[in-house]
């Protein structure tokens, strides 16, 4: 299975295992069949609300709108799921892979978006052109996209290298929330304010340094870390590794939105 090792900011290391080809695919599919059932179910419903109705041209008018709209979950599938779902769709989640950054860390909604409006440049194609000439640049499009996943570095295809993100298999026993967001209680007092000297890159890192630290039961991953912060931020603190930089989490959700 392909390991993908990121470099934080502190200067550590961090492994991910890539979503390969495969099960890429299988989550494409597993999408495809999910969009072309919405796309059966609608236009049966539409039909069966217009059985035997004449139709006039206002109702043409109606119909090719009502049309679009059937249409236009399809096209924006992808980037909406990516965004409610924490950088997964359907397929995804059953396959148990998901969208981050490169850092590891929650991808922005603008790289949701970059990946998104790749994606449907082929579709856009056919719809526009239906005829030969699209259908050989949506194919050049999805052939190019298969060779960049099996022979980049980060197996990234066109979307990914210009939105800056990669796709990687997610742990089934971990956390449903592996963002850097937690609920804090409002009576909470932080204990290292100076976390907030750090960008938000730098906690994209620190999260998922201490998720992979945990997960692999890696004691020195969370030391060394734990230590580098300290440092860069003058920090004395006898915690324990993991208690320090779960302390440091919550103090960040608790101060960004004070």
């Amino acid at each position: 299975m392909p390991i993908i090792k990121i470099q934080t900011n502190f200067n550590i290391d961090l492994e991910f295992e890539a979503a390969e080809f495969p099960r890429r695919l299988g989550a494409w599919f597993i999408d495809l069949c999910t969009q072309l059932f919405y796309l059966f179910t609608a236009i049966k419903v539409y039909s069966i609300l217009q059985d035997g109705k004449s139709m006039s041209v206002e109702d043409a008018y109606n119909s090719w709108a009502i049309g679009l709209l059937i249409i236009l979950p399809l096209f924006l599938y992808h980037g909406v799921s990516e965004i409610t779902l924490n950088g997964q769709s359907v397929g995804k989640k059953l396959l148990k892979i998901r969208v981050v950054n490169e850092n590891g860390g929650k991808a922005s909604v603008g790289q949701y978006m970059i990946r998104w409006l790749i994606r449907i440049i082929p579709f856009a194609f056919i719809a526009g052109r239906q005829d030969l000439v699209g259908n050989i640049a949506a194919a050049i499009f999805v052939i190019m996209d298969i060779v960049l996943i099996v022979s980049t570095p980060k197996a990234q295809r066109l979307g990914d290298l210009l939105a800056g993100t990669i796709l990687i298999r997610t742990n089934p026993k971990g956390n449903i929330d592996d963002t850097v967001f937690l609920e804090i209680a409002d009576n909470y007092v932080p204990s290292f304010p100076q976390i907030m000297q750090l960008s938000d890159k730098d906690i994209n890192s620190i999260k998922s340094i201490l998720d992979t630290s945990k997960k692999k039961g890696d004691f020195q991953l969370a030391t060394m870390a734990s230590e580098k912060i300290k440092s860069h931020l003058k920090i004395d603190s006898s915690l324990s590794p993991y208690d320090f930089l779960e302390i440091l989490m919550k103090d960040y959700n608790y101060l960004s939105v004070k």
